[in-house]
């Protein structure tokens, strides 16, 4: 980054938990910022934040809000983004969005730094941040892509309630106390979908993140399934997601199952993994070690173990993927992709 040229830079969001890590990862990244400027819905104006020893007042998002703004990471919900976007890309900003409005849009590029930085110089003023779930997986299987080639990706997730924002962290907590304690659970929140019915994530598994599509996957498996093809840049993989939500506060886990295109070596691929940009690999089951949610909240690398040749498939290889979601899955991701706009 250099030294010289500094940014005015808005978080769109600046007090959902994704913002919060934007701002406090600006902070310690000490990315080149001229001005902040941090926006929210209209009941969270006036609020105070500190960055960098001072004292920063929530503004309300208006088209406005983006006047003399070079670059704007927004996390606020697509209907924020598309109200909002548009105005700011008149104003030459560049925008960076955590949300699926313009995901699979052909004009939109989908990045994740560790795979497809390339891509960002192709915006139109709008890039967009993939799903969590989505970001994790393809960081491990960019190296596997280059060596070897992918067939088939089968995954299934064992997602942290964060990701179903702040109510959901309450929820959990709420319904652990009042079931440890022998009371009524009264679920109110998950699964976050059309209907009413809600279930207990308290000591449970819901087989079930976001709405069901016509197909019978839910929108979050379709957007791992669109979203894989899309950064890896080949519609010819084959993909397949089956997403849980489980009781842990942060961290997304993946069993994800490759069939490779060509033969491998588990010591290679281990090496792989070892060297990529980004991975974390912790592979040692004869002392216990794999990744573990608890380890990696709070940290911005996809942590890999639990390599396996598969036992049916000789070029099938089983893996275990683990990242802090709102991290790497959200606030992390946005930020490296600043720095790579500011490296120029």
């Amino acid at each position: 980054m250099s030294s010289q040229t500094l940014f005015n830079v808005a978080v769109v969001g600046a007090t959902g938990a994704v913002g919060e890590q934007i701002i406090k990862l600006l902070e310690e990244r000490n990315f080149p910022i001229k001005e902040l400027k941090l926006l929210s819905s209209a009941r969270s104006a006036g609020k105070k934040v500190q960055f960098k020893g001072q004292e920063v007042t929530i503004e309300e998002a208006k088209p406005e809000s983006f006047d003399g703004i070079n670059i704007a990471l927004f996390s606020a919900g697509g209907d924020v983004t598309k109200a909002l976007a548009s105005h700011a890309i008149e104003r030459g900003v560049v925008c960076i969005d955590n949300t699926s409005a313009y995901r699979m849009d052909v004009n939109t590029p989908l990045v994740v730094p560790e795979v497809n930085a390339d891509k960002i110089r192709e915006h139109n003023g709008l890039i967009a941040n993939p799903n969590c779930s989505t970001t994790q997986m393809v960081v491990a299987l960019k190296p596997l892509l280059d060596r070897y080639g992918i067939e088939r990706v089968i995954v299934s997730t064992y997602q942290a309630v964060s990701g179903a924002g702040a109510s959901a962290i309450t929820e959990m907590l709420r319904q652990t106390k009042a079931a440890l304690a022998e009371e009524e659970v009264n679920p109110a929140i998950l699964p976050v979908g059309a209907l009413p019915v809600k279930h207990q994530i308290a000591f449970n598994a819901i087989p079930q993140i976001d709405k069901f599509t016509d197909n019978g996957y839910t929108f979050e498996e379709m957007k791992m399934v669109n979203e894989t093809k899309k950064i890896l840049g080949d519609e010819s993989i084959e993909v397949t997601a089956t997403c849980v939500r489980i009781p842990v506060v942060y961290g997304h886990s993946e069993s994800v199952y490759v069939e490779l295109k060509n033969d491998y070596d588990l010591e290679e691929v281990k090496q792989l993994l070892a060297n990529a940009p980004g991975v974390t690999l912790v592979d040692d089951p004869a002392s216990q070690q794999y990744p573990l949610a608890t380890e990696s909240a709070g940290k911005p690398d996809v942590f890999v173990g639990r390599l396996r040749r598969d036992l049916g498939h000789n070029r099938g290889l089983n893996m275990w993927i683990v990242s802090d979601n709102l991290l790497k899955g959200a606030a992390w991701n946005a930020v490296q992709i600043a720095e790579e706009i500011v490296k120029g």
